[in-house]
């Protein structure tokens, strides 16, 4: 038994060693500091990953077959290939260069790209793993590269230096081992946020302290959660060991910077591709955007032509070689092999040979044309002056190319309230203690009904405590200055030119170089009122909380706090007293605190949350609990059971939270004020209008949202208001959902208020029911809303039967899930991090820049990758259909009816130019007209320029063009081919570049039709891509090129060009295919015109009355001569005035 047990461990660590077992086989890592292992022979060493950060895709070795790889997965690429292939393998009409070559043309460009942008994530790479950092090993500080950093290391970090892994704070130089840190780099956050070591590590400040230390972290396996750690350390000091629990608050992530401390030492716990930040960059789920999926159904429909035309040609082929003498005529007998051959595998080959000869019906650069587009197009956002916040010198970014064209598709926007619509700039306002209500007028607590009608500064803030026992006085005021996370900032140089307090007084309170930072503006904002009243929070060191009220200093020792969560909507901090006393204060949603309330004014205290809420304030409640001796040694003995477990510890915290915080006395209330961002009204009317219905979901009570929802125009005060609120049963919840479905007053807007419980009854059973009567309201508020049931109801619609294009938009953590649920996700970069922007596809600085992101970028967006798709189509029908006309001309017998090189170039060269540059700049029209109507969106809303119906158009209208190219050429050629002068007659191959040559005249002018907006750009493309195919051809034919083994274009391009009758089929067939297609648009235009087609007339009629006037202000702007404090800008401001009126020109 014993032997096989030492066998079995051996192997194991065989195993292990050999890298054929994965690292982590248990729940929890153990790390030893200073790697200072057991010394016994049964320990294995668990296995951790090295500290190098690795974000790059390739290496040298791997790069060519796994980019070829994920390359070939893309259908059209890959089709292309099995072309190629058969090219080679059998007897085909074409060169195998002419797929080939645009296919290594598609997959080098595409290559070239990935593999650059690749290029910069190694570069990036070697700078971070090659940063130099200094470690404890052997009994000194050695220095060593970030890369070469094991699990077990103890780390020095100094001020300002970001910390190279995931570290356990051991100490600082600070006598309580804390440090401050910031998480700008992972959550955006930019307050300090205070980290904490355990007390029997604190004290080893020197490396012969550290070296001499022996501890074990037991912690869990990686994860990617930035606020989720669960661990704990055992010291050895003097024999005995000590446990204490490890929690978010002592571990320092990998990205994180150190401020306000000189230097710490911590203990690495997960390095490399294993510590947090790394396990955050996980891909997001790929976003599809309806575009896209057209394109993919076209591309299907018509690969079913192609397959149609090849079996059609191989049938027709036989059925015309029924007859003896056209199967084997006079001049081209076969040779006994073929006709032994089976006939099986002859119809095969001949298919074959017909796919390769109309492979062209599938367009290969389109992708590669609509990444570049994309690509391109996207750096206009952030160009976009308009998008540009200069308070805060942030310009939009956008974050994905690939949606686009969906910014103009959206039908729903889904909008947090808080930092989106509002400014998340709180300002106390009013609060309720023991069921008075106060107002703050000047720095002082007025209570209702009286005025502030004394002197300024005759008599002290918060003069009303005097009225108060020194207890109510404590705990009403000072519960607020207490329960919190605030951290203070002191300006060190100030204090010390004053005299070395931290704290000076004027007036007792007015003035202070300290500033307060918080994660959450309502602490800041209540913090700060309860200094400007006379209360303040003066000093957090560690363990201790000094408040001065009027000069006079009081120290709390904090003994716990209870951390909040979405689930409780409340957080709390146990303190003792200066008397010895044990007391929680507790704060958060009146729903989270009520309920636990036993004593206090309970009724008149809800009586005002609600009348604050009405007023749009933000409120919170404010309670407190007093234990005795027993009570809080059993508090005490169920916190550190439940902080010290390494499994199911957040449901162990979560059950002592409940235990503690209950039988609560009720203090009073809060009332915070969030106003409204510059025009969220204009905006939210805009998008109205625009057709796009607007829901509003946030965490706020019922009263406050709808308050808001009134102020910022998403409710009007016409609306009939329907709720759906404290339904408690799903029968209940379906009543009220039929109730409200029945209305038949369709002339009268509806609005619908839902709570979150309601919310979840009603998307348990009655989603049907749900989604009905949210259709019929103009628009939806949903409150109380955790961030999974803001996911839940994007999903909700955007899974319904209609599936409209969704979009989210929101500032803070809470709003992640609907931004990555809906079609196209929006982050605001506000001041709750920077959350939303990381997991956005967009992100902008305010909410009114949604307004111009929608009806302007996405409408542009849209127009452009829509005529782009369908005029690659066009195009390639256009250019292949003549071939297989010509097949009904030659018995089948695959003659191309172009040259290699033409089939090789089409759609590299000679097509490909004109189209990319309008998808980047056309314009239907301008970007003011579509901002001051909106309802121009409208107009392209469903997908509408990618319907079947319009996908029907153009390639009718491709097929249409195909026939008057072929059978116009034949019909001037056909009788009579003596069209020189010297009566020398035409071939097949000046047919073929006839042909070719009304083709790419037609197609690039067809293009020039479609363009509203012309630049110089669209001018030197379209035209020069005509007169490129004129020079090519020309030196091309007149060359013999030894390298190809025919010489079939020899001259024909200068005798074609040498006939006048030539130049004038030319003409004529470019006519006739353009005409009726000018008459349908002038017809269309005057008698059934669309609302931007309107919009587009009353511009041009504009810019015919204002001409000479703009004509003489830009000769004006020549002159101006612009400061350089405004040129700073980049030049912006001068080049925008005189591009906007030029534009006006044009």
């Amino acid at each position: 038994m014993n032997r096989s047990t030492k066998r079995c461990s051996r192997w194991t660590l065989v195993r292990c060693r050999l890298g054929f077992d994965p690292p982590h086989q248990s729940d929890t890592r153990t790390v030893y500091v200073a790697n200072r292992f057991p010394q016994n022979g049964h320990y294995i060493p668990q296995r951790f990953a090295d500290n190098r950060i690795i974000s790059s895709k390739y290496t040298v070795w791997n790069f060519v077959p796994k980019n070829l790889f994920e390359q070939f997965r893309r259908i059209a690429n890959f089709y292309f290939l099995i072309i190629f292939l058969v090219q080679l393998m059998i007897d085909t009409p074409t060169s195998p260069v002419t797929s080939g070559l645009p296919l290594f043309f598609v997959i080098t460009v595409t290559a070239i790209k990935q593999g650059y942008e690749d290029w910069l994530r190694h570069k990036a790479d070697n700078e971070v793993n090659g940063a130099p950092v200094f470690v404890v090993r052997s009994g000194s500080l050695v220095q060593t590269r970030s890369k070469n950093i094991r699990v077990g290391d103890i780390v020095r970090v100094a001020k300002d230096e970001t910390f190279p892994a995931d570290l356990v704070l051991l100490s600082s130089d600070r006598p309580d081992g804390t440090c401050h840190i910031t998480t700008a780099s992972l959550d955006g956050e930019t307050n300090l946020k205070t980290h904490y070591s355990v007390p029997e590590t604190s004290v080893c400040q020197s490396v012969s302290q550290l070296e001499a230390l022996q501890a074990v972290v037991e912690c869990q396996q990686p994860e990617a959660d930035l606020y989720r750690f669960v661990g704990r350390m055992t010291v050895t000091h003097h024999g005995e060991e000590i446990v204490r629990p490890l929690g978010p608050e002592n571990l320092l992530l990998r990205g994180a910077r150190l401020k306000n401390t000189k230097e710490i030492f911590g203990l690495a716990v997960y390095t490399g591709m294993e510590s947090k930040m790394a396990l955050n960059y996980k891909c997001k789920s790929q976003k599809r955007s309806a575009v896209e999926k057209s394109m993919n159904t076209f591309l299907i429909i018509y690969l079913i032509i192609l397959l149609s035309e090849a079996i059609l040609s191989t049938i027709l082929k036989y059925a015309w070689q029924a007859e003896t003498k056209w199967d084997e005529p006079f001049y081209n007998q076969k040779t006994e092999a073929e006709r032994n051959s089976s006939p099986i595998l002859k119809f095969i080959s001949d298919f074959l040979a017909f796919l390769v000869l109309y492979n062209f019906i599938i367009p290969i650069s389109l992708y590669v044309t609509v990444e570049m587009q994309k690509f391109l197009g996207s750096f206009f956002i952030g160009w976009d002056l308009d998008l540009y916040h200069e308070e805060s010198d942030q310009k939009a970014q956008v974050n994905t190319s690939d949606l686009n064209e969906e910014l103009g598709q959206v039908e729903y926007v889904f909008t947090d309230k808080t930092g989106t619509l509002t400014e998340n700039e709180m300002q106390f306002r009013e609060c309720s203690i023991n069921g008075t209500k106060y107002r703050e007028v000047n720095g002082k607590l007025i209570p209702e009904g009286m005025t502030d009608d004394s002197p300024d500064g005759s008599m002290p803030p918060l003069n009303f405590l005097n009225n108060l026992s020194f207890r109510e006085r404590k705990i009403k005021i000072y519960a607020v200055s207490l329960c919190h996370t605030v951290q203070i900032s002191y300006d060190q140089s100030d204090c010390l030119a004053v005299g070395g307090d931290p704290f000076s007084h004027a007036n007792g309170f007015s003035s202070s170089p300290m500033e307060y930072y918080a994660s959450s503006p309502d602490e800041k904002a209540l913090v700060e009122a309860t200094k400007r009243i006379g209360v303040a929070f003066t000093c957090s060191n560690g363990d201790t909380m000094e408040i001065k009220t009027f000069g006079k200093s009081e120290k709390y020792k904090l003994l716990h706090v209870l951390e909040f969560d979405p689930n409780r909507r409340r957080m709390s901090v146990i303190l003792q007293t200066p008397s010895g006393g044990k007391v929680l204060f507790t704060k958060g949603a009146e729903s989270a605190i009520l309920p636990f309330t036993t004593s206090g004014e309970i009724e008149k205290t809800r009586l005002h949350v609600d009348e604050f809420a009405l007023k749009g304030l933000r409120t919170l409640v404010v309670a407190c609990r007093h234990f005795s001796p027993e009570e809080y040694i059993d508090v005490d003995k169920k916190l550190n059971s439940a902080r010290t477990a390494l499994q199911q510890r957040e449901e162990r915290l979560q059950e002592a939270f409940s235990y503690i915080e209950k039988d609560l006395q009720l203090l009073g209330a809060t009332g915070v004020e969030d106003k409204l961002q510059d025009k969220v009204q204009e905006t939210i009317e805009a998008l109205r209008l625009a057709g796009i219905k607007v829901w509003v979901l946030t965490g706020d009570k019922h009263e406050t949202a709808v308050t808001v929802s009134l102020s910022c125009g998403h409710f009007h005060r016409t609306m009939n208001i329907l709720e759906l609120l404290q339904q408690h049963s799903d029968n209940e919840c379906a009543e009220q959902l039929l109730t409200l479905s029945r209305r038949d007053d369709h002339v009268i807007q509806h609005a619908l208020v839902v709570d979150g419980a309601s919310l979840s009854l009603a998307l348990r059973e009655h989603e049907k029911l749900f989604m009905e009567v949210c259709k019929n309201c103009s628009a939806v508020l949903c409150c109380r809303m955790a961030p999974l049931q803001k996911a839940k109801v994007v999903r909700l619609l955007k899974t319904s039967p209609e599936k409209p294009i969704t979009l989210a938009i929101g500032d803070g953590a809470n709003d992640v899930s609907m931004i990555q649920e809906a079609h196209v996700g929006i982050g605001i970069m506000g001041k709750e991090g920077r959350q939303a922007v990381r997991n956005s596809d967009y992100a902008i600085a305010r909410f009114k820049f949604l307004a111009k992101l929608l009806l302007v970028h996405g409408h542009f967006y849209y127009i452009r990758i829509a005529t782009l798709v369908q005029y690659f189509f066009y195009k390639n029908v256009c250019f292949i259909t003549p071939q297989f006309l010509y097949q009904f001309f030659c018995l089948f017998s695959q003659q191309t009816l172009y040259d290699s090189v033409y089939l090789t170039l089409y759609n590299i060269c000679f097509t490909s130019l004109p189209i990319l540059v309008y998808s980047l700049f056309e314009q239907l029209v301008h970007p003011h007209v579509l901002q001051n109507k909106p309802g121009l969106y409208r107009d392209i809303s469903k997908n509408s320029l990618l319907s079947f119906r319009t996908f029907l158009y153009w390639t009718v209208l491709g097929f249409c063009h195909a026939f008057v190219f072929f059978f116009g050429s034949y019909i001037l050629m056909g009788e009579d081919t003596t069209l020189m002068g010297n009566g020398q007659m035409f071939g097949n191959w000046t047919f073929g570049t006839l042909v070719f040559t009304v083709m790419v005249i037609t197609v690039t002018l067809k293009l020039a039709l479609e363009t509203h907006f012309w630049t110089w750009m669209n001018h030197f493309v379209t035209w020069g891509s005509i007169a490129f195919y004129f020079i090519f051809s020309l030196f091309y034919g007149g060359i013999i090129w030894p390298f190809l083994h025919t010489q079939d274009m020899y001259f024909v391009f200068v005798q074609l060009l040498s006939s006048g009758s030539a130049w004038f089929a030319i003409i004529i067939i470019v006519i006739t295919c353009l005409f009726p297609d000018v008459l349908k648009k002038v017809l269309y235009r005057h008698l059934q015109p669309t609302s931007t087609q309107t919009s587009q007339n009353e511009q041009n009629g504009k810019r015919a009355e204002c001409f000479p006037v703009v004509k003489r202000v830009c000769q004006a702007l020549d002159l101006i001569h612009i400061p350089t404090c405004v040129r700073k800008k980049g030049n912006y401001i001068s080049c925008y005035l005189k591009r906007a009126w030029r534009e006006e020109i044009n």
